[in-house]
């Protein structure tokens, strides 16, 4: 029993736009950034015109293998290219790890020999920088891929960035005390580093085919038991094209033998336990008593008790 769902969402192509959007603003600005930095003498805005050129690269990247993302399956590529969001979004946070560790190089020694930027560039670049990071952030909100996730973290942490800056520079405006920017840059990069590492984990969890989500695999499994007939279940595999669209595999051992009729009865049955499940691809495998399971060899799924089926 095997269903394909080779459609592509309702909202295909409106993450890739989103993207575009992030991309186009984020680019522009980072050119305005670096001669703001320059000007300001800022360590805190080159530092973060830096991070945003990573951005920029990033967001364009992601914006390609979105697009790319949506192309059918073919023979060679049979699950299609879903996958490739998520290579775009293990690169986005490998490219902020980087950034991050650039960024603790640049502002420690400043703390060593500190120098007092421009504060009135300082403040019009920071309210520059709220408006056009909030405002792609914003655009990049209603996205749930693995991608827009990491690239709304990008565009977010540099909107909150920006407010961090205008108040520094507010503070700098009337007390010197230059120690201020490198502090700034520094502390915000630790708070980024954490989150960001906490996505690279994640992504990574899913580029491995790890279980997306552990409640509903449970919830999937009792369900699939639940079902008249069903003795067991086991090879149950669950995994995820993009974080969005999942994949299942199980076998299910049907406790009696069973007619043509009572077996499109059982696959209606399968078919509507799992239409609750954000499931692009399913594989169900029926045995029948006293069948002999032809992926026997895997051990992950050894069962306790005495039976022919002795997986789980």
């Amino acid at each position: 029993m095997h269903h394909h769902h080779a459609h592509s969402p309702p909202q295909a192509g409106a993450d890739s736009q989103r993207i575009a959007w992030a991309f186009w603003l984020n680019f522009v600005f980072t050119i305005i950034e670096f001669i703001g930095g320059w000007l300001t003498n800022s360590v805190a805005i080159m530092a973060d015109a830096v991070h945003d050129l990573g951005d920029s690269l990033s967001i364009g990247l992601a914006w390609y293998l979105s697009k790319l993302g949506h192309k059918s399956a073919t023979d060679k590529y049979s699950y299609g290219f879903k996958r490739l969001s998520l290579l775009g979004a293990m690169i986005n946070g490998l490219i902020l790890v980087v950034g991050s560790v650039w960024i603790l190089s640049e502002a420690i020694p400043r703390l060593m020999q500190p120098e007092m930027p421009v504060t009135e560039g300082m403040m019009g670049m920071a309210v520059l920088g709220i408006i056009v990071n909030g405002f792609a952030a914003y655009k990049l909100h209603g996205g749930h891929s693995m991608n827009e996730k990491v690239l709304n973290w990008h565009l977010l942490e540099d909107a909150l960035g920006w407010v961090a800056v205008l108040v520094v520079a507010i503070v700098l405006h009337f007390v010197h005390w230059p120690i201020l920017d490198p502090i700034l840059s520094i502390l915000f990069t630790l708070f980024i580093l954490s989150n960001v590492l906490r996505y690279v984990i994640q992504t990574m969890t899913l580029f491995l085919q790890g279980v997306p989500d552990d409640e509903e695999k449970q919830a999937i499994s009792q369900a699939l038991l639940a079902l008249p007939h069903v003795e067991e279940l086991h090879h149950l595999h669950f995994w995820s094209l993009d974080g969005e669209q999942h994949v299942l595999t199980a076998h299910l051992v049907i406790n009696c033998s069973i007619d043509n009729e009572r077996l499109r009865g059982l696959k209606s049955e399968v078919a509507a336990a799992l239409s609750p499940y954000s499931l692009t691809h399913t594989t169900i495998e029926f045995e029948l008593p006293g069948e002999p399971c032809r992926d026997e060899s895997d051990n992950l799924h050894l069962h306790p008790h005495h039976h022919p089926h002795v997986h789980m």
